[in-house]
């Protein structure tokens, strides 16, 4: 089975000065794209330090200037947030200036504590999220939009900026249910999946059996992901130092609005204990690292693993030895067994 590599990055505060962890980042992003990592894909957050980039198009222009073949995207544009045009307009802006290679992840967004911030509740989300995305596609695809919903109305609007890619770019979806496979695979949307190999296993089962009952004997062409805090030291030990203590603040970022109304995340153990006992985090030395995520990828079924490799305070240098040494002494093993196979 071929499995590839990519990064997902909250961008999350830690405790370093804003302009510099922006620089940091970008300098991180420079060295993905040249190590070989498919794609670079960042989220979108508002009113918390678990996401500095609550603006995703803005930092992913800086993205498109600074890389040359590392693919990159939101993970996800949380649709209901933002205007459908002007959504529309981005990714065309974004997939040209990157000579298309944009990936286009949306949701309807999971915390009803970022929802308020906009004034607009979770089950109106659900309700505004088809329209959108059903704008988003007709404005990528024709030459003019029309439209007529509940929440949008479109008359006439010439849409004079196209994507590079046609129809238009990949889009990805957030699954945390087997449940709701069958939609994205209709929709040959790419699948990215939290939590435990057996619970991604189930999802991706699920998405495969949608795939081959809407398109038959069809190569399937999507990604079936997963993602993990990753981490790579010289030693375990090593590893482990640096990725206990970032954890630590990592998760307490992900915390920090729940936390303010009372609640916790559900998606992710609070303790790095936890985390590494249900292996949502990957981290030791390069053998360490590899044999875990050799097993992962058998276990769920997943051919894209998304890193998590900046998180929480760790420097840049570490993540940047990290990178390297997962680049040069994990990734190959992967291209070999399916070379081999």
């Amino acid at each position: 089975m071929t499995v590839e590599f990519g990064i997902f990055d909250h961008l999350d505060r830690g405790n370093f000065p804003l302009g510099e962890h922006y620089a940091n980042r970008l300098r991180l992003i420079e060295s993905y794209d040249s190590n070989g990592f498919y794609a670079y894909h960042l989220a979108e957050h508002h009113g918390t330090s678990l996401g500095m980039a609550p603006s995703p198009s803005i930092f992913l222009s800086a993205v498109a200037q600074r890389t040359k073949r590392l693919r990159f995207g939101p993970m996800v544009y949380v649709l209901p947030l933002h205007e459908p045009l002007r959504l529309i307009e981005e990714i065309c802006m974004l997939d040209q200036m990157s000579g298309g290679r944009l990936d286009v992840g949306i949701g309807r967004g999971q915390s009803p504590y970022e929802l308020g911030c906009f004034n607009i509740g979770h089950l109106e989300a659900r309700k505004r999220f088809p329209e959108a995305l059903q704008i988003l596609r007709d404005g990528l695809t024709k030459d003019v939009l029309d439209f007529d919903g509940k929440y949008y109305t479109y008359t006439d609007v010439p849409m004079v900026l196209q994507p590079v890619q046609k129809p238009h770019p990949p889009l990805w979806y957030g699954i945390t249910r087997p449940e709701s496979a069958a939609w994205a695979a209709k929709n040959r949307i790419n699948a990215v999946m939290n939590g435990p190999s057996p619970r991604v296993k189930a999802t991706v089962d699920s998405y495969i059996a949608a795939w081959r009952a809407n398109f038959g004997d069809e190569p399937l062409r999507t990604k079936l992901s997963t993602t993990r805090h990753i981490h790579v030291a010289d030693t375990d030990a090593k590893a482990e130092e640096t990725a206990r203590q970032a954890y630590g603040i990592w998760f307490n970022s992900n915390a920090e609005l729940f936390r303010r109304y009372g609640t916790l995340p559900l998606h992710f153990p609070s303790t790095y204990d936890e985390a590494v006992q249900r292996e949502v985090t990957v981290i030791g030395g390069p053998e360490t690292v590899r044999k875990k995520l050799q097993r992962i990828t058998s276990e769920s079924g997943a051919t894209y693993v998304i890193g998590r490799f900046a998180f929480g305070d760790m420097p840049v240098e570490r993540v940047l030895r990290s990178v390297e040494l997962f680049a040069k002494e994990v990734m190959p093993a992967f291209t070999a067994a399916a070379v081999t196979a």
